[in-house]
């Protein structure tokens, strides 16, 4: 480990630890003592790094409030309030949904489900936009407060962004802005299929979302929404236990994708 002081790799091991079980180290060339956590966002935060990532997986996984998971932890024995949750899931949270988005990166199919949905906030209803592709993997999420050629535009924006190539063909329930927004963002050469709600599986993909957001009774503010919704979805996408939209996974496979799906997110998330 070097010292995030002055980055001299000769650094020594000292026969303590801090009290939150960290080992401490001392730097032969500065002299300054420093521990596992020095010069991380985590540094300053008095409780251990893996209780924070289980904080808001908490938030984004279940149906629990901030006061709901302040008072989960309270049976394990840390206490912290309910503005502290709401304060992690604000510093913390934005950056860990990017690591996931950037290991996810290009790993979509050619063929895009597209739809959008409302959520309330603050008294007005936004439009979440959504994508899938044909095995039911996410291909992006971005909450808009309108529905039209804008916000259509910088939601394709968004996801060729990220994915870098367009997809083959675009299947939506024919918003008029669709066509115009593919053409610009994605290029002349991908299709746009008009599909009913019935036949388009991002509709019930919307569940996912949906049930995190009911409890909720809507947002306070936009930038709070729009970091919940994307990180709902990226963590839930994930986890996913399914490689094909339909493909059935047996109880313990289930489990067992579920378990390493959890510690690969809690390697990303203290990387983050």
């Amino acid at each position: 480990m070097n010292c995030p002081h002055c980055q001299t790799s000769r650094v020594s091991s000292l026969q303590r630890k801090t009290s939150l079980g960290y080992e401490m180290f001392r730097c032969k060339r500065c002299r300054r003592t420093f521990n596992e956590r020095t010069d991380t966002p985590f540094n300053f935060i008095e409780v251990p790094t893996d209780i924070i990532f289980q904080v808001l997986f908490c938030r984004v996984r279940y149906k629990l409030s901030y006061r709901d998971v302040a008072e989960f932890f309270l049976l394990r024995g840390f206490q912290f309030t309910h503005e502290t949750v709401r304060f992690w899931e604000e510093r913390f949270l934005p950056e860990f949904t990017e690591q996931i988005r950037r290991k996810r990166k290009g790993k979509v199919g050619k063929v895009w489900l597209v739809d959008e949905t409302f959520v309330k906030v603050h008294g007005q209803w936004c439009y979440l936009y959504r994508g899938i592709d044909e095995d039911g993997n996410l291909v992006d999420v971005r909450l808009s407060k309108t529905r039209d050629m804008a916000g259509t535009k910088a939601f394709f924006a968004q996801a060729i962004g990220l994915h870098e190539d367009a997809p083959e063909k675009v299947a939506t329930d024919g918003l008029a802005s669709y066509p115009r927004a593919i053409e610009e963002e994605l290029g002349k050469e991908v299709r746009h299929e008009v599909r009913p709600c019935t036949a388009n599986p991002v509709e019930q993909s919307h569940r996912r979302i949906k049930h995190r957001y009911y409890p909720t009774l809507g947002f306070g503010e936009f930038e709070a929404a729009q970091r919940f919704c994307r990180a709902v979805d990226e963590a839930g996408n994930f986890l996913r236990a399914q490689s094909q939209m339909a493909g059935f996974v047996c109880l313990s496979d289930r489990r067992q994708k579920f378990m390493k799906g959890v510690e690969e997110l809690g390697t990303l998330f203290q990387t983050a």
